[in-house]
């Protein structure tokens, strides 16, 4: 059987007394309200402009909110999401912003400071926490601290970065032969940028440069910020060449370090890694849970093994991926780990384009994530069918909010910062915010199924059989205490029984349909479930 584990919120508490001796207890993670949450990635440059210069700013993502989360649990015309991961904000010279030029300070793009406080305080006042980017493995080659560094050796910041007398010709470590070393015009002298020269990397093995990039995160924290999405987890301080750029001991020594400041400022800050990685290099970032539930590194880190199996699954219309998936969680996560799963994000081709444009499997794909057990996140657009734009850039990746379907996507008043994607036609949000079928609809309806059960909020993932290639039907419970939740999805085409499911107790509740509404038939222990095609059905059972 395998049974995949989440934090309840009965199982924070004290660590264990160290053999030594007797020893003040490690401070724990305050994550309780995770529980349950859903989580909405967005690019504030492509959401909502507010002041029709085609490009999106916080004032503009203030006004759409409500299309988030409203504030009001007893409506159902909101997405209902209950946390927003912003991309980054901090000033910068790129359209992206992953290199920064001044971290205390918004991209002016954007808007103003004040402008970021007040989205935080109306944010909270409909339940919703926010994370922005913290992008620490590197600086803009601009930012003054670079500035400064690359002036003179003799400069106070110059050991915030690495230097070489020559190009040690390394290459970036997930391949290619990209040179990591970048001379310096001013002296000839060579500095290291894993991504390119315009992002040198921080010296993170310098105490001065620790402590800044955790005054950095604790200010941020102060001024209400929820937590942090930490990019590039896993190249932060290099030992050599090759393997020694990417994993190293020293890069899991300091996210202890952060990761016990961060819970001393701010025990329910989130932080959240990017890890691109296999399974077993994806759980090593949540390090021990032994001392700090839910880890003493990293809490939360994204799925993207099983974002690969999810889409899988729908794409081929069988499951045998997302059970090696599953399995490897089971296998490789630390006890008391809680997953981040997801199914796109910026940095990826659109799912609307890699299915095909398919809202059939549009529609079970976003079934098989938020049934998952973790922390879902949802990448913006996502849940209209927003399809890649035009080109192979990522700006293709990162296109306008389809809000409607006119020329300027509702997005804005003038020219869109970038061509708006095809297919906004269909692909928005006006045309589906009031069809009960709809894609959007969809969405909703899961996120409140899973905000109204225990088991579907931080339950357990328990699979008891095989999810085998041969059939279309997908299968599993959610169980938290004494709550169990049943899911179930059609992949395929033709309409399929389920079953029989060995289901002990009684269905005290159908949680959510988009085609199965008639109760289980057959004696308890064998239930059996007509499935339309690409349908999904979720019950709550109480435990016998």
């Amino acid at each position: 059987m395998l049974v995949l584990m989440v934090v309840p919120a009965a199982c924070h508490g004290s660590s264990p007394r160290h053999p030594a001796g007797r020893t003040e207890p490690a401070r724990q993670w305050q994550h309780e309200w995770l529980d349950g949450a859903v989580f909405y990635e967005i690019f504030v440059r492509s959401f909502a402009d507010s002041d029709g210069d085609g490009i999106g700013d916080l004032n503009g993502l203030i006004a759409r909110l409500d299309y988030l989360n409203d504030g009001d649990p007893t409506t159902d015309t909101d997405l209902g999401v209950t946390g927003i991961w912003l991309m980054p904000v901090f000033d910068s010279p790129s359209y992206h912003g992953y290199d920064v030029v001044d971290y205390r300070q918004v991209e002016p793009d954007y808007g103003t400071r004040a402008d970021l406080e007040r989205l935080l305080d109306e944010a909270g006042q409909r339940g919703v926490r926010v994370i922005v980017d913290l992008v620490i493995n590197h600086t803009s080659s601009q930012h003054p601290w670079f500035v400064e560094a690359a002036a003179s050796p003799a400069s106070p910041t110059r050991s915030w970065y690495l230097w070489s007398l020559s190009d040690r010709g390394w290459t970036q470590p997930w391949g290619g032969s990209y040179g990591t070393w970048h001379r310096n015009p001013a002296d000839g002298m060579f500095y290291y940028g894993v991504f390119w020269g315009g992002m040198p990397d921080l010296n993170l093995a310098n105490p001065e440069v620790e402590r800044e990039v955790v005054d950095i995160a604790g200010w941020w924290l102060d001024r209400g910020v929820a937590g942090f999405r930490l990019d590039a987890v896993r190249y932060l301080i290099e030992t050599g060449p090759g393997p020694g750029q990417a994993d190293t001991a020293p890069t899991h020594a300091f996210w202890r370090r952060f990761s016990t400041r961060i819970r001393a400022l701010e025990p329910e800050a989130l932080l959240v890694g990017e890890s691109w990685a296999d399974t077993a290099t994806i759980a090593s970032y949540y390090g021990s849970t032994e001392q700090v539930k839910g880890g003493d590194e990293l809490p939360l880190t994204f799925d993207f093994p099983l974002a690969e199996a999810m889409i899988e699954t729908a794409r081929l219309g069988e499951a045998s991926r997302l059970a090696t998936a599953l399995t490897q969680i089971d296998r490789r996560y630390p006890d008391g780990a809680r997953d981040a799963p997801f199914l796109t994000n910026h940095d990826q081709v659109r799912l609307a384009t890699q299915l095909g444009g398919s809202v059939e499997r549009l529609r079970v794909s976003a079934s098989l994530l938020l049934t998952m057990p973790g922390v879902p996140f949802l990448y913006y657009g996502e849940e209209v069918g927003l399809a890649n734009g035009g080109t192979s850039s990522d700006e293709s990746k990162r296109t306008p909010m389809p809000w409607d379907a006119s020329s300027g996507v509702g997005f804005t008043t003038g020219v869109p910062w970038f061509e708006p994607a095809p297919g906004r036609e269909t692909a928005n949000v006006e045309a589906q915010t009031d069809d009960p079928g709809s894609l959007l609809s969809h969405y909703r309806g899961l996120i409140r199924a899973r905000s109204a059960s225990q088991a579907l909020a931080s339950g357990r993932l328990v699979l008891d059989h095989d999810l085998a290639a041969d059939t279309p039907i997908v299968w599993y419970l959610r169980q938290r205490d004494e709550q169990r939740a049943l899911v179930v999805i059609n992949l395929g085409s033709r309409p399929m029984t389920a079953g029989p499911l060995p289901v002990e107790g009684s269905p005290a509740e159908l949680l959510y349909s988009d085609g199965t509404s008639a109760a289980p038939a057959g004696a308890p222990g064998s239930w059996t479930l007509l499935m339309p095609p690409y349908s999904t059905a979720i019950w709550r059972f109480d435990a016998p």
